[in-house]
């Protein structure tokens, strides 16, 4: 057990348990007061990856044998995910941009690629806009950029009808706890080729998610962003921001949470952002693509 900075009590999964992928070495650093877990392959340029919900590091087994390879990969699992410390606060998006910056630093990480899926991906772009010194390139996942046309996402905000049971205060996390059978539609929902998921992989991440302090972790983060982060949009918070990081984006044709439809030009706001539509793919990219996310990563990372 360890206490978070509000005298909460969270239980730390046991290290013991975690999945195995070959030549995945494991380490714990401190950030921002919080012990974030981080799942290290390879040698070489460093590449940063942020996992989406409801996975974890493991969510890479498919990209980290191929990535390796050519690149140190750094796979962190976000506050309250995975194996990383789950306190009582912190899960609106300035606080994870903190703690990849900070678990960065110590790991002695100047400045990184990136590789993000969903709502990591969507801290990959506050990033990325925050410190762009520290990022050289960014390969984003199932996400939209800050810059939507309204009249693009609003007649799609119904697809995002399964988020609000995760969002409500004690809702979410009962989800999550009592019926695993919400978080397998999901990720199955969340593919056009059921067989990308393997039963076992599908059922670590089921299992991740309905740990008591990684589900209310889960409700808090999904809270935090409506209410912060889909506000924003709405008010046009990010209109003044500007993206200098070399950017691709890889959309699913068939994307339940975000069809291509709203992946617009984001015009002026930034200096190379490239949107690629996959065919045939849904809202898991690298769990159904993993070879061309490899091929589109390696492709990004040598452009100058």
């Amino acid at each position: 057990m360890t206490s978070d900075v509000s005298g909460t009590r969270t239980a730390r999964p046991d290290p013991s348990d975690m999945p195995e992928v070959p030549g995945v070495r494991h380490r714990f650093v401190e950030a921002g007061g919080v012990r974030l877990h981080v799942a290290e392959a390879g040698a070489g340029e460093p590449v940063v990856l942020l996992h989406g919900f409801p996975q974890h590091w493991y969510g890479w087994r498919r990209i980290i044998p191929q990535l390796a390879e050519h690149h140190r990969l750094i796979c962190l699992d976000l506050r309250g995910f995975g194996w990383s410390d789950a306190p009582a606060r912190g899960y609106d998006t300035a606080t994870r941009v903190a703690d990849v910056l900070a678990a960065m630093d110590a790991l002695g990480v100047p400045r990184a690629r990136l590789i993000a899926h969903e709502f990591g991906a969507w801290t990959g772009f506050m990033a990325c806009l925050a410190a762009p010194e520290r990022f050289s390139h960014f390969l984003a996942l199932n996400i939209v950029h800050p810059w939507p046309l309204h009249r693009r996402m609003l007649p799609q905000a119904w697809r995002y009808w399964y988020t609000t049971p995760l969002e409500l205060p004690f809702s979410g996390r009962t989800v999550l706890r009592r019926f695993p059978g919400f978080t397998r539609f999901l990720l199955r929902r969340g593919v056009v080729d059921r067989d990308a998921w393997e039963p076992a992989a599908m059922e670590e991440f089921v299992r991740s998610s309905a740990e008591p302090d990684r589900a209310r972790a889960a409700e808090a983060m999904h809270r935090q962003y409506a209410v912060r982060d889909i506000g924003g949009l709405v008010r046009g918070t990010y209109r003044r921001l500007h993206l200098a990081v070399p950017t691709v984006i890889l959309a699913g044709e068939k994307d339940f949470v975000l069809p291509p439809s709203v992946m617009t030009d984001p015009g002026a706001r930034a200096d190379d952002l490239r949107i690629e539509v996959v065919p045939g793919c849904g809202h898991f990219v690298h769990e159904e693509r993993p070879e061309l996310v490899v091929r589109t990563a390696l492709e990004l990372f040598a452009r100058v």
